[in-house]
């Protein structure tokens, strides 16, 4: 199907924005990882118990707030947030778990 030019140059430079935003959402998640590992690493030399079920409401309740503040549908940001923070949980356990870096 042959596309209109113009539409596709607009289309382009759309989809070349999207590509900056999500390579900014990848940076952004590699960040918050990161900084998990720090908070393991202390959480291990403080004898910090890794799981914090009282955070993660906390956490939880900032984004269902803003979902709601920014027009977002606050399940997906449930949903999104569940793998994030099981995420960041695999990786503090691993690193609280790693006797080897103590």
């Amino acid at each position: 199907m042959a596309g209109n030019g113009a539409g596709e140059d607009g289309l382009e430079t759309l989809r070349a924005s999207l590509d900056r935003i999500d390579e900014s959402l990848l940076d952004t998640l590699r960040r918050r990882i990161e900084c998990c590992v720090e908070i393991a690493h202390f959480k291990r030399e403080h004898n910090v118990p890794m799981m914090q079920p009282h955070r993660i409401g906390i956490v939880q309740r900032r984004a269902a707030r803003y979902a709601q503040d920014h027009g977002i549908d606050p399940d997906f940001l449930r949903r999104l947030y569940e793998l994030v923070i099981a995420e960041t949980c695999r990786v503090e356990d691993l690193v609280i778990g790693d006797v080897a870096a103590r």
